[in-house]
């Protein structure tokens, strides 16, 4: 795959980056060397590759997924600066 020059401007265009016209065909180059990598990349033999998280084998730590109130209300409240009975205390914004 080649990246052409009006291309190159209609990716600047997408991601919002303004660019010159005389910079164009330099940015469709660098385009065409990413392709190029990723070409590259294509070709690396993966077939029997486990995915890896780490490169240290290792299990991630798990936790029983429990609902809890979090059990900190009061530290929580203690930044509101008006709490009433437990919660936050908002003024009225419907009439």
């Amino acid at each position: 795959m080649s990246i052409d020059q009006s291309t190159a401007a209609k990716v600047a265009k997408l991601a919002r980056i303004k660019v010159e016209d005389d910079a164009l065909p330099a940015l469709a180059s660098e385009f065409n060397t990413i392709l190029g990598f990723i070409e590259q990349l294509n070709e690396v033999d993966v077939e029997g590759v486990e995915p890896m998280v780490s490169v240290e084998p290792m299990r991630l730590k798990r936790r029983e997924d429990v609902v809890t109130d979090g059990s900190q209300q009061d530290k929580v409240l203690a930044n509101a600066p008006d709490a009433r009975e437990g919660f936050f205390a908002v003024p009225k914004v419907v009439e």
